[in-house]
């Protein structure tokens, strides 16, 4: 077989959640550490993410539009829509066997060698039903989300029962840190590190591009993609620091994560993506609440383990009442533990052993 002037060896088909960029950031980073170790790799990318995110990878990737979970509906940036979330699972799983057969053809027609999952139930029916293997990558599973959700009782009492035997069809699951879930997959695990996008510039270059001096105090708002009413323009420089807004494309041609490793602090709310970046970046995370979303009580237990990290209100936020709490935040000490943040070329190495 051969594509894009590439003879090719083996099709990977990769299921990615649309909900937040922190599924697809770090699909993109496993995508490129599978193309390092082998070029005769082609990769088709079923997702609603949103296609930019994957312009910047570095290899060859054919993005299909595809919804392929419903992940959570959001009010706003801040407050997820438990019964809209539910409603919308009645709605996609009460055909999900059709979705399946739709979707098993296609891995046949495209003659895929394995599938990936970051973390569609979708992903491992369809495969099983191929006949291929499948791995989910992933520090949650839909149904361990949905489980806290009382709604699911009530509007789509069947979804969560059908997301727990298309899990069960993995053939492995590589587990990430800060996790949760992963019930219908035991037996399948295996923890792996952090998965974590690096920054192509450097603290002092970064800030030359925003216009930022290199001892002025630079502060990074972002959550997720989704718009948050705060006090402050994109550039906002209010003493004693300056700030910087992200919700779509990084501004001036930077990435994220160059932002993140120039900021002295980075606002948001707690998601895989951005404590991640953090992570790897040793960039102190001032944080704020996200609504009924079981993997934030996770995130709040498990974060001062690996990242200097401090909660503010939602009040205090969108109000801008922020000097306080950063000041502590500067002053706290180093946490205790440095992990490996080398997760996708961990999980390269599993995936590939599969492929042979």
């Amino acid at each position: 077989m051969s594509g894009l002037g590439r003879t090719v060896n083996m099709l990977i088909v990769y299921y990615i959640s649309g909900h937040g960029f922190g599924h697809a950031t770090r699909s993109i980073e496993l995508i490129r550490a599978i193309g390092a170790r082998r070029d005769d790799v082609r990769f088709i990318v079923r997702t609603d993410a949103p296609q930019w995110l994957f312009e910047r990878a570095a290899i060859p990737i054919e993005v299909q539009p595809f919804e392929p979970d419903v992940g959570v509906v959001q009010i706003d940036g801040l407050r997820p829509d438990e019964e809209g979330t539910a409603r919308r699972a009645e709605s996609f799983y009460r055909n999900f066997d059709r979705r399946v057969e739709h979707e098993a053809t296609l891995l046949r027609q495209v003659a895929a060698d394995i599938v990936l999952g970051d973390v569609p139930p979708i992903a491992f029916a369809a495969a099983r039903r191929a006949g291929l293997a499948s791995v989910a990558i992933a520090n949650f599973t839909w149904d361990w989300i949905y489980d806290a959700y009382p709604a699911f009782e009530r509007i789509a009492p069947d979804a969560i029962s059908i997301i727990r035997r298309a899990y069960a069809a993995a053939t492995l699951a590589l587990r990430l840190p800060l996790h949760g879930g992963f019930e219908p997959m035991a037996g399948l695990i295996r923890d792996i590190p952090f998965i974590a996008r690096r920054a192509t510039r450097d603290r002092r270059e970064t800030r030359r591009v925003l216009g930022v001096a290199d001892d002025a105090r630079l502060v990074l708002a972002t959550f997720g993609g989704y718009p948050v009413p705060l006090p402050f323009d994109d550039r906002s420089r209010r003493a004693p620091f300056t700030i910087v807004t992200v919700n779509q494309h990084p501004p001036d041609g930077l990435t994220h994560q160059d932002i993140v490793t120039a900021a002295d602090v980075v606002v948001s709310k707690p998601g895989y993506g951005i404590v991640s970046e953090c992570v790897a970046h040793d960039t102190p995370l001032l944080y704020t609440s996200r609504g009924h979303f079981v993997e934030y009580d996770v995130f709040v237990d498990q974060m001062p383990r690996v990242l200097r990290c401090r909660h503010i209100s939602q009040d205090d936020l969108l109000g801008g009442r922020w000097s306080d709490a950063i000041d502590a935040l500067l002053h706290q000490p180093a946490p205790p533990e440095q992990p490996r943040t080398d997760g996708a070329e961990v999980a390269a190495t599993e995936i590939l052993k599969l492929g042979h």
